[in-house]
């Protein structure tokens, strides 16, 4: 399975609580901070909810 390298480069301050979990359920803590995720389905749809706060790079 491909992966990816997920980077938050947005606050999430402002957003809707929606966001704020979604990011949380993503496992991202702080910012700028990279984390890697197995591209499933499920990660694939929290990602597209949110990548206005995410930079995505496959690894």
């Amino acid at each position: 399975m491909k992966k990816l390298r997920v980077t938050q480069i947005k606050s999430g301050i402002k957003q809707p609580e929606r966001q704020k979990l979604t990011l949380k359920a993503l496992g991202i803590k702080r910012m700028n901070r990279p984390i890697e995720v197995v591209a499933t389905p499920q990660i694939e749809g929290m990602i597209a909810k949110i990548n206005h706060l995410l930079k995505v790079e496959e690894i």
